[in-house]
C-alpha cells in the first residue's frame, strides 16, 4: 500500500511539474468520482446528448458558494462535492472536454478544467482566473473550446456595451482578493481592458418561445444570464434543456434550491422573478 501511494504521489507531482501548477486542493473522493464519471460515460453515453449526460450526473448536489476562494493563494481547487453555478458549469465542461478527446481519468480532467478555468489556459495566481464569464468566454473562444452562439447567428439581438468594476469596487466580497492591493490593480486593469466592449445577448421578452422559434439554442448549452447589475456581466450561469413543455429551462446549481436542479419553471418564468436578468448568451462547447 505504502509502494502505491508513493508511485501515486510521485506521478501526480510529475503532472503538476509539467503542468505548471505549484499545487491541486482536492479531496480523494472528487478523484474517483471524476474517473467514475468517464468510465460509466463510455460504458453507457450512447446517443445521448453529452453535456447533459454529465450535468444531470450532478443533480441533488449541495450548492455552496465561493468553492475556490479557500486557500490565500490560488491552487487548482477540485470540489465535486460542492457546487456554485460558474463551478458547476466548469466541471461539466471539463468532463466533456475530457470524453471527447478520449480522456481516461483524472489526470486529463485535471488538464481541462485548468485550461478552462485560467485566462489562456494558464494558472499564474489569482488574478489569472477567469472571474468574470465575460473573460471566461473570451478565453475559451481563443483556445477554441467554445462558440458563442449569440455572437453571430441569432437574428433577433440585443447588445449591451460591458463596464466592469464590481471586483475592484468591492474587494472585500472576494477573500482571496482583500487586502492585497497589488492584485485589486491587476483586476482593476482586467476590468478596464473589457469594459466597452460590446456584447450581444436574446432579450428576456423572446424566452417563452418554442423550441421552433429558438432553434439556436439547443440542449447542453451554456446560458450567461446577461446582467444590469452595475459593474458586473453576468449574474448567473447553467446549462440549456428543454422540457417536455417545449419551453427552454434552466439546468443550474441554484442558490435558491441550494442543490443542482433542472428548474421546473421555464426559463423565461425565473427570469420574471429576476427583473435585473435582462436575457441570456448562448455558448456552446465545441
Amino acid at each position: 500500500m505504502k509502494d502505491f501511494r508513493f508511485l501515486f504521489l510521485f506521478s501526480l507531482t510529475f503532472w503538476l511539474h509539467s503542468f505548471h501548477v505549484s499545487a491541486i486542493t482536492y479531496e480523494w473522493e472528487d478523484s474517483t468520482r471524476v474517473s467514475d464519471l468517464l468510465l460509466q460515460a463510455r460504458q453507457h453515453l450512447k446517443n445521448q446528448n453529452t453535456v447533459l449526460y454529465f450535468a444531470h450526473q450532478f443533480l441533488g448536489i449541495p450548492y455552496v458558494g465561493h468553492t475556490l476562494e479557500v486557500n490565500k493563494e490560488e491552487e487548482l481547487v477540485v470540489n465535486l462535492r460542492q457546487l456554485d453555478c460558474t463551478t458547476f458549469v466548469e466541471t461539466v465542461t471539463a468532463l466533456t472536454l475530457a470524453f471527447k478527446h478520449d480522456g481516461l481519468g483524472w489526470d486529463d480532467y485535471l488538464e481541462w478544467l485548468l485550461t478552462i478555468r485560467y485566462n489562456n489556459g494558464k494558472l499564474d495566481g489569482y488574478c489569472s482566473r477567469n472571474h468574470y464569464f465575460s473573460q471566461w468566454i473570451d478565453s475559451n473562444t481563443r483556445l477554441g473550446l467554445v462558440k458563442e452562439q449569440t455572437a453571430t447567428a441569432f437574428p433577433f439581438i440585443a447588445t449591451q456595451l460591458l463596464q466592469l468594476n464590481y471586483m475592484s469596487t468591492n474587494p472585500d466580497q472576494y477573500a482571496m482578493l482583500k487586502d492585497k492591493p497589488e492584485d485589486i490593480k491587476k483586476i482593476a486593469q482586467q476590468e478596464k481592458a473589457v469594459s466597452g466592449t460590446e456584447i450581444r445577448y436574446i432579450p428576456a421578452s423572446l424566452l417563452n418561445e418554442s423550441e421552433k422559434e429558438l432553434k439556436y439554442v439547443r440542449d447542453g448549452d451554456i446560458l450567461a444570464l446577461v446582467t444590469q447589475k452595475s459593474g458586473l456581466d453576468v449574474s448567473h450561469v447553467g446549462f440549456a434543456e428543454w422540457g417536455k413543455d417545449g419551453k427552454l429551462h434552466l439546468l443550474n446549481a441554484s442558490s435558491i434550491h441550494k442543490k443542482v436542479v433542472l428548474e421546473p419553471m421555464t426559463l423565461y418564468q425565473y427570469i420574471q422573478k429576476h427583473p435585473s436578468v435582462l436575457g441570456i448568451r448562448v455558448i456552446r462547447i465545441k
